[in-house]
């Protein structure tokens, strides 16, 4: 595959704007307090289907031709994904097949039906959900759109950080570091691409589960590293076995470094979003936000931004955050 590029990434902004919605920039006197800094979030909760994934899905089916429209799109994926790919497939009228774990939330299962496609349950432990995915594409003629390891959706998801280094500068801000909640790494990898050219002086960052932080263990050692089996599965949208190869190629050039939070750092940057920005997070989509507020990355006289990537949370992981704040 093609690596995407700077170009591609501003090209993706254009075409998906009048399908998605461009996001705010987000500030909180209490989180700027917290951590020194001056903290610029991006709420992808606010996405239509609520995380970025919208942003990638739309990018990849809007370049289909006709015929491969038709013909429909099969994927893999935990949740977000998922959704994003039906939604945005049934903007154009293509039907769409998601492979889904069993474990996964049932707010994220339900809502990938309700926009139209056929859920087909796999087993996390035991089932390779690419395999899945390829036999279903070969047998039906469907086009495989993957969850991160695809140049046209890593150029989607990095229209994020075109807005907010554009929201930054209407400011009077310039971005010195950005975080971005990684699991397959296809965001980071757009985010950094994006920021190439607006922004050339920001630091990217992923941040990531710990246990499940196989991109930073891949940055440090060169090459792409599996995660152990074993880990907290509350990150439910993060929990890659490892970096993609495409998402590996752009990450190992253009990436500072990498941060991992435990679980209960995940669950109070969850209670805080709520409280304090008025924003129901998911753990997946708080990972950064807790790195920031468990001091995990220094954003002490720092202008930082962190993308809070999505907010479909099961209502009794959210209980639980908010029992515990």
């Amino acid at each position: 595959m093609d690596s995407p590029t700077p170009d591609d990434v501003a090209a993706a902004r254009a075409r998906i704007a009048p399908h998605v919605v461009r996001t705010p920039m987000l500030r909180s006197p209490a989180l700027d307090a917290a951590t020194g800094g001056t903290i610029l979030l991006k709420p992808e909760p606010l996405q239509r289907t609520g995380s970025f994934k919208l942003r990638g899905a739309t990018n990849a089916i809007r370049q289909l031709d006709e015929a491969a429209q038709r013909r429909g799109v099969v994927t893999h994926s935990s949740g977000n994904h998922g959704q994003a790919v039906a939604c945005a497939a049934a903007a154009v009228g293509a039907p769409a097949t998601v492979f889904m774990p069993a474990d996964a939330p049932a707010i994220k299962r339900v809502a990938t039906e309700t926009w139209g496609a056929t859920v087909r349950l796999y087993d996390r432990a035991r089932d390779d959900r690419e395999a899945l995915s390829r036999a279903h594409a070969e047998a039906t003629g469907q086009t495989v759109i993957p969850p991160y390891d695809h140049p046209r959706v890593i150029a989607g998801q990095g229209t994020a950080a075109l807005e907010l280094a554009e929201d930054a500068r209407a400011a009077g801000l310039t971005l010195d570091a950005l975080l971005v909640c990684t699991g397959g790494g296809g965001l980071v990898a757009g985010c950094a691409l994006a920021l190439a050219d607006v922004s050339p002086a920001t630091r990217v960052y992923c941040a990531e589960p710990e246990g499940w932080d196989d991109t930073a263990r891949s940055l440090a050692a060169g090459e792409r590293l599996r995660n152990a089996s074993g880990g907290s599965m509350l990150c439910d949208a993060l929990l890659a076995p490892m970096p993609g190869e495409l998402t590996f190629a752009i990450n190992r050039r253009r990436l500072a470094g990498g941060v991992a939070v435990s679980e209960a750092e995940v669950l109070a940057a969850i209670a805080f979003a709520f409280r304090h920005l008025k924003v129901v997070v998911e753990p997946g989509g708080a990972v950064a936000l807790a790195a920031l507020l468990a001091g995990r990355f220094d954003a002490r006289g720092k202008v930082v931004g962190a993308v809070l990537s999505g907010g479909n949370v099961d209502p009794a992981v959210f209980a639980r955050a908010l029992a515990g704040a």
